[in-house]
């Protein structure tokens, strides 16, 4: 028997899904850069060249998931059946996880409560995106 089509409903419910996770992943990514400064001034007295690798790794942490989820929207808006969009979700799944993984080994275990956040959300977005792949 053929596999019946998906019904207009269904892509949205799985649409729906993509959107919230992107829309986590990339407010995320924003609320990264506004405190940069901040995070830098908190390690007190280092060296220029010191201040200049947290600034730039901070920064590039933000970017990175501004842009997973700018891209995730993107594709699903485009269209969220396509072979790419499903790649696009499953890569952005796997980025997400191992994101994940390396805060859960290394931001977790610090006291700032924001670090500890990282793999809930991280683990979060990315399973909505894959729910929505799975329901579009």
């Amino acid at each position: 028997m053929p596999a019946r089509p998906l019904e207009k409903e269904q892509i949205m419910n799985g649409a729906i899904f993509s959107y919230l996770g992107s829309f986590l992943v990339f407010g995320w990514g924003v609320a990264h850069l506004f405190p940069t400064g901040n995070v830098v001034r908190g390690f007190g007295e280092i060296s220029t060249d010191n201040r200049r690798i947290i600034t730039m790794e901070w920064t590039i942490e933000g970017v990175a998931l501004i842009f997973i989820g700018v891209l995730v929207a993107f594709v699903t808006y485009l269209d969220s059946r396509s072979a790419v969009t499903q790649a696009v979700y499953w890569m952005s799944f796997g980025a997400l996880n191992i994101l994940s993984l390396v805060s859960l080994f290394t931001g977790f275990r610090n006291s700032f409560m924001a670090f500890k956040l990282c793999p809930f959300l991280f683990t979060g977005s990315s399973l909505l995106i894959v729910v929505g792949s799975l329901l579009g």
